[in-house]
Formats: structure tokens, sequence, C-alpha cells
């Protein structure tokens, strides 16, 4: 399956640009493309973690969220006991 590329236009600092020029050179990356692309898919990778983590700090604090994390705790009791080997067999 091949992933859908679309041109952008960025300005970036002429250090950073000569320092993955060199990478390029020295052949730590295939292009300015591709240093620019693993940048980003690490940078938004982080960013979406973050995300993921405030928004899960604010949802320990909304009653009806840990309630529905407790009920559901209780439904599967029995099967994580299950599965962990500590209900003896019949």
């Amino acid at each position: 399956m091949s992933t859908r590329l679309k041109n952008v236009t960025f300005s970036l600092p002429v250090d950073i640009v000569e320092k993955l020029r060199k990478l390029v050179k020295d052949k730590y990356i295939s292009s300015l493309n591709a240093g620019a692309k693993e940048a980003l898919e690490e940078y938004t990778k982080r960013l979406e973690k973050q995300k993921f983590k405030t928004e899960m700090m604010e949802a320990s604090k909304d009653p009806l969220f840990l309630k529905d994390i407790e009920k559901t705790m209780t439904d599967f009791e029995n099967l994580d006991k299950e599965s962990s080997g500590r209900i003896q067999e019949w």
C-alpha cells in the first residue's frame, strides 16, 4: 500500500538545513525529505502521546468515567482471575 504524499513548503533555520545536508552527505539519512519526514513523525508521536496523557488526566477527574472503569473492572474480574490461573479447576 503506497502512502499518499503532499508537497509543502517550510522555512527552516539555516543551521538545521546545513546539519541535515551533512547527515545526507554522511549517509545517515537518504535525503532532506527523509530527515524532515522522520523528525516530523517522531514529533507528531510525542505530541499525540502528550495529548493522550492530558486527556486521561482530565478523565481521571470525571466521576462518570471512573464509575464506568470500576464497572468494567468488576465485570471482567472473574475472567481476569481465570486467565491468571487463580481459579481452581472443577
